[in-house]
């Protein structure tokens, strides 16, 4: 199944969005109804709320009075941090009960209101975050839940703010027009890449992008790669693997195709064979077929194998290269980044000789290929720097 997170500051319309994607055939797991249920009258839960914060929390009926909890735990961090403590691992457990039931072609949204806050980003396939003007967000609480304008202030300042949630987001819904615009962004989110990542996850497709085209440089390929690398971690965990940024996407201000080059490094590729590769491919990284490998430079030698993931995501495009530590590979990867974020020059050189050849040779292996000849002299010079700096992997 995709796994989707869901999150946005209250009042942004995040609910919206979830009752559009149920109506268009999700599964919609939401975490605030959830949270309601595990601390409902003669719940464990409850309890717990009870004594960690007296019978005040509690209204005439002995039900959770959510106000009053609310106004004892906004204004205090440590006094929320106790509250997550008690709630967070209940409504997880029962947030696994309900995805463990949706079908193996499921697209399941987890609607969740501090999903940045806990650190769940990295947990699903893809992040949406619905994102509203603050002065929008608070006219609408007012409006539609009687909040007093100092309270609604109070909750959003004390979740995530705009800047963090987009730093985790894959996407963002912007939500300050009507419904109807709304709904017209989530259905073009559903057709064009949720149902299409579901079917490439299950059935194990990689999204090859051809032809070549450059783009950029984009200032967001770092941060797109931090919430990669990060998913990455999480599929591969309880091993703490290295992961690097490497390729065009990881020099700043280099040109490049569209496609974030993602280094992973095992101790042998007997490990990259077992486990770990299922791993990668549940998370959305499947095996790309065939045999992969690395051309030597200099030329001459045998080549350089490794293994090969990339993304089932329709809209973002990865080359995961699996290369053993301290192999040629992985050291020529990483030496090539360095070399070229540090000498400007061959920065420039590398960026023309791009042009040219896309330009030419839109074909992707004619492309790689003709690159070959620039590459060779350039491992010469970069080895050079490497000695002449002292730089280490």
């Amino acid at each position: 199944m995709l796994r989707v997170g869901l999150t946005g500051g209250i009042g942004s319309g995040k609910s919206a969005v979830a009752a559009r994607l149920a109506a268009l055939g999700a599964v919609v797991v939401d975490a605030d109804r959830i949270a309601r249920e595990v601390v409902a009258p003669g719940t464990e839960g409850l309890a717990e709320i009870v004594a960690a914060f007296s019978e005040r929390v509690l209204d005439p009926h002995g039900a959770l009075d959510r106000a009053a909890l609310g106004a004892l735990v906004f204004a205090d961090e440590a006094a929320r941090r106790r509250l997550e403590a008690i709630t967070h691992p209940r409504v997880r457990a029962r947030t696994a009960e309900l995805v463990a039931a949706a079908g193996p072609d499921a697209v399941v949204v987890n609607d969740v209101p501090l999903l940045v806050e806990v650190g769940l980003a990295p947990t699903y396939h893809l992040v949406v975050v619905v994102q509203t003007a603050v002065q929008t967000r608070l006219e609408r609480l007012a409006r539609d839940r009687g909040m007093p304008r100092a309270e609604a202030e109070r909750r959003i300042a004390a979740q995530a703010d705009d800047e963090r949630r987009r730093a985790w987001a894959d996407v963002v819904l912007h939500n300050d027009g009507g419904l109807d615009e709304l709904h017209a962004v989530v259905d073009a989110l559903w057709r064009d890449r949720l149902v299409p990542y579901e079917a490439n996850v299950r059935e194990r497709r990689v999204v090859r992008p051809e032809p070549v085209a450059l783009a950029g440089p984009d200032p967001t390929w770092p941060q797109q790669y931090a919430r990669l690398a990060a998913r990455i971690r999480h599929a591969v965990a309880p091993a703490d693997l290295r992961v690097d940024h490497i390729g065009s996407t990881a020099v700043p201000g280099l040109a490049a195709k569209d496609v974030i080059d993602v280094q992973l490094t095992v101790a042998s590729l007997d490990e990259a064979d077992g486990p770990l590769a299922e791993r990668l491919t549940e998370a959305g990284f499947p095996r790309v077929p065939g045999q992969w490998w690395d051309n030597p430079r200099p030329p001459g030698s045998g080549r350089w194998p490794k293994r090969l993931h990339g993304s089932a995501d329709p809209a973002r495009p990865v080359h995961l290269h699996v290369r053993e530590a301290d192999s040629p590979g992985w050291r020529y990867a990483l030496l090539m980044r360095d070399h070229l974020r540090a000498d400007p020059d061959q920065r420039s050189a590398y960026l023309l000789l791009k042009r040219e050849l896309a330009a030419a040779a839109p074909d992707g292996a004619v492309y790689s290929t003709a690159k070959d000849p620039w590459f060779d002299e350039e491992q010469l010079r970069a080895e050079e720097w490497a000695v002449r700096t002292g730089w280490r992997p």
